[in-house]
């Protein structure tokens, strides 16, 4: 196992108030596409297998690979994908021909928009009636509910007609991706080349939507995507459950391509049991997924250190992890230093900062990966120093489209010198790690004194008992947003309200920190498909269970 630290390195200048992390050359060129990247890899050892299908028991060499994507590249192609603007869309779970799918959009510069097809109709129809796919890709088991949002759109928009075309499965009547591999292949085709291919966008992944309907985040050719993990090689078995609607399901896809590695997919939603049964058999070294998954594993009766004695590399992200479940789950692994936590979002189109392990600052996201910049920011607009509180700025170096087809919502997030706009609130340490504190927009006010939730959810966590905890501001006139928290206790443990509210009150001296609109033990947290805590739904619930809606 490498030692990363070496290259995650973080410093600061402190005259403009700028944390940086190491400066590290890319190895490709700017004018070169990811997708004429990957082409060049898959032809090094060409029958090696780079993927395998647990849940459809398949397999395919470099070489099928590169035939398939090839022969979707050339599609689209003979369809008329010129432009940027020509896109298609994918709604498809981890099944044998994504991969192929995918590299072939990227062969022809065609951008994908990467939707789940667990997704509401309403907001696939919001989503479409942004990018207009031409061509809508899905399995047989959606096809029913795209065909009616695919004959929506051609209700709406007279251009062209949406197509659809069934890539796991078969539905009478309908092309397959099947019927696209037995084309016939020029023996001198090559991916298109674009003028600085590094800019041509790559993706379209729907924006969290916390705050309304999703907007459409465009995701370039950046080699951030997948070269902080140059560190990967042939040896190296991936897995991750994420799918193309997740900058994490992009990531891990093309690095398995560019370093070589054997990928394990499943169609399979995520669950421990199916997990423990991947590492066991394929003998994952590497495999990335988020906060939630790392807490039912770790607190699985299931799991053992036989299990997991292959894994060298375990990146988790998308919210926080208790110290208690990290170091619980370290306990199972055969090596310090296998748990890294990322941080990111949607917009950076990479992970920004690691965490490399249970030795290092447990409560902090990490060091900032290579190439890229932060600053913290006051309300006024003033750069802040080491251990002040202020909303996060990353900068990442290069060019980013922002959310496709609006203006408006991208100059909110990002300035004309290229900072975009976390809408996280944080602070770096002496040391240079940096933390998360909450949302710029999730801070509470309590007797006119400002606090965030995570800070006392972060106490709270350390109770033993505690499995999972949601606090939230319940208003009043008098003194605005008194602190509430639902809190889930681990199996087989008992905890009141009111040793809650006395371990914080033991923790805590602020007063307006306090639990003073008290404290629910529930069974479960609301949360949204990706995982994440529903606040808002976990708030309601509590308001309804104690009549005050």
């Amino acid at each position: 196992m490498l030692d990363l630290s070496k290259r995650l390195t973080t410093s600061y200048n402190a005259e403009p108030k700028i944390w940086s992390g190491a400066s590290e050359p890319s190895s490709y060129s700017n004018d070169l596409t990811i997708g004429e990247i990957i082409f060049e890899q898959l032809q090094k050892d060409p029958e090696r297998i780079c993927q395998i299908s647990h849940s459809e028991k398949t397999t395919l060499t470099r070489s099928q690979l590169l035939e398939n994507a090839s022969k979707v590249g050339a599609y689209l192609r003979q369809e008329g994908f010129i432009e940027e603007t020509d896109m298609v869309a994918i709604l498809a779970r981890n099944t044998t021909h994504v991969a192929s799918l995918a590299f072939g959009c990227m062969f022809n510069g065609t951008p994908f928009h990467g939707v789940h097809p667990d997704v509401i109709e309403s907001i696939i129809c919001h989503s479409f009636n942004i990018t207009k796919p031409r061509i809508i890709f899905c399995g047989a088991q959606d096809y029913d509910k795209l065909k009616h949002v695919a004959d929506k759109m051609n209700n709406e928009i007279k251009q062209f007609e949406t197509k659809m075309v069934i890539i796991d499965g078969i539905v009478e009547g309908v092309t397959n991706i099947l019927d696209i591999f037995k084309n016939q292949l020029q023996p001198d085709y090559k991916p298109e080349r674009f003028k600085n291919g590094i800019d041509r966008m790559l993706a379209i992944i729907n924006s969290s939507g916390t705050t309304g309907m999703p907007k459409a985040v465009t995701i370039s050719n950046s080699r951030k995507i997948f070269e902080f993990y140059r560190y990967l090689s042939e040896n190296d078995i991936q897995y991750s459950p994420s799918s193309l609607d997740w900058v994490s399901g992009i990531m891990v896809l093309t690095s398995a391509a560019v370093y070589g590695t054997l990928r394990v997919i499943t169609k399979e939603a995520f669950g421990v049991t199916s997990f423990l049964t991947l590492c066991e058999e394929y003998k994952i070294t590497w495999t990335l997924m988020s906060a939630l998954h790392i807490t039912m594993i770790a607190n699985s009766p299931e799991v053992n250190a036989k299990q997991l004695r292959t894994l060298r590399y375990i990146l988790f992200g998308g919210d926080r992890s208790l110290i208690e479940t990290l170091e619980k789950l370290q306990a199972y692994l055969q090596y310090e230093g296998i748990l890294h936590q990322l941080y990111g979002m949607t917009e950076l189109g990479c992970g920004s900062t690691c965490n490399l392990g249970p030795k290092s600052k447990l409560t902090s996201v990490g060091l900032i990966q290579p190439n890229i910049r932060m600053r913290i920011v006051s309300e006024s607009g003033e750069a802040l120093g080491p251990n002040e509180y202020g909303e996060l700025h990353c900068h990442l170096g290069q060019h980013w489209g922002g959310y496709y087809d609006n203006i408006a919502a991208t100059r909110e997030i990002q300035d004309s010198d290229g900072w975009v706009y976390t809408g996280d609130v944080g602070y770096f340490d002496d040391d240079n790690y940096l933390y998360i504190v909450g949302r710029k927009n999730d801070f509470l006010k309590f007797m006119s004194k400002i606090y965030y939730p995570r800070e006392i959810e972060e106490v709270i966590a350390r109770m033993p008992e505690v499995a999972e905890v949601c606090v939230f501001g319940i208003w009043n006139e008098i003194d605005g947003d008194a602190a509430a928290a639902s809190v889930v206790t681990k199996a087989g443990c008992q905890l009141t309200a009111n040793q809650v509210l006395e371990f914080v009150a033991g923790n805590i001296s602020e007063n307006y920190k306090q639990l003073h609109a008290g404290v629910q033990i529930v069974p479960n947290l609301a949360k949204n498909l990706n995982g994440k805590v529903n606040r808002q739904a976990v708030k309601e619930e509590f308001l309804k269970a104690t009549r005050q809606i």
